[in-house]
């Protein structure tokens, strides 16, 4: 009895790992991937970088719940080259993890300020310094192995659900509005599409390619996010958000998004996108 139950809990842990696995889209031909394991009390995070025919446009996925994206940034490699650093860490949104015979509880975009890192741990329950340093460390070791040099730009994926956050959250009198300094909106555009950037002239010929997008607030509060990150030591930032599904929306805006911080920094040496992406 005692060896069906283990063979049983064996197959149950076989199914779950796939599960969570299978989220991510298959490694095509050519594509390399490199890994780096880090323990978060008893969680683990794998931080997993594919690239192909590199350089390329390197791009960032936090969440591990929000896979559209990756996605949509297999395909853009797949054409464009470049590379993707995808965090794996059970399918979740949250970090969520024990120490000690604590658990604690974070937003993986809330780890990569002094400020914003116990103010996230705080939202979800405790914290304590020992977590508030090891979650800095874990933010400072995804940007290294997104870029090993210091990012000279820093290009994010996430995904939303339908309806319960967009473009139309950063507008006055909503729940954002106060965290963004300017808001173009492109009415025939889905809400929930958008692009969220820190620099002015990223915004400008955003908004000239009319699409949903925000220009940040220098006034924002720092809530330890990458974006907070990004201005505070004047990286430009790229977010390309889109609802969960809108896998062509999401290649588009990246497409987009690449055209736009190929335009506004030259001396980066990012490349236009081609004319033809896969996906389409």
């Amino acid at each position: 009895m005692a060896a069906i139950k283990y063979t049983l809990a064996f197959i149950l842990f076989l199914t779950c790992s796939f599960i969570a696995r299978a989220q991510h889209p298959p490694v095509f031909e050519g594509m390399t991937t490199d890994s780096t394991r880090i323990m978060l009390g008893d969680m683990e995070l794998g931080l997993i970088k594919y690239s192909y025919h590199t350089p390329g446009t390197n791009f960032l996925a936090i969440h591990d719940n929000e896979d559209t994206g990756v996605k949509a940034a297999f395909d853009y490699i797949a054409i464009n080259g470049g590379s993707i650093l995808d965090c794996q860490y059970g399918g979740a949104r949250n970090f969520k993890f024990i120490q000690d015979g604590i658990t604690y509880q974070t937003d993986p975009n809330s780890i990569y300020t002094d400020e914003g890192i116990p103010i996230g741990l705080e939202k979800y329950g405790k914290s304590s310094e020992a977590v508030v340093a090891e979650l800095k460390s874990t933010g400072k070791t995804i940007l290294k192995t997104y870029n090993p040099k210091n990012p000279a730009y820093i290009f994010t994926l996430h995904n939303n659900a339908d309806g319960g956050f967009g473009i139309q959250s950063y507008l006055p009198d909503n729940e954002l509005g106060s965290t963004a300094d300017s808001v173009h909106v492109n009415y025939e555009m889905d809400e929930d599409d958008m692009i969220l950037v820190t620099e002015l002239k990223l915004f400008n010929l955003l908004k000239k390619a009319d699409v949903n997008v925000v220009l940040q607030s220098e006034e924002a509060v720092d809530d330890g996010s990458l974006s907070i990150y990004a201005m505070q030591n004047h990286i430009p930032y790229i977010n390309v958000e889109v609802q969960h599904g809108h896998l062509e929306e999401n290649l588009r805006l990246i497409q987009l998004g690449v055209k736009a911080m190929a335009e506004a920094y030259p001396k980066l040496g990012i490349k236009k996108p081609a004319a033809e992406t896969a996906g389409f």
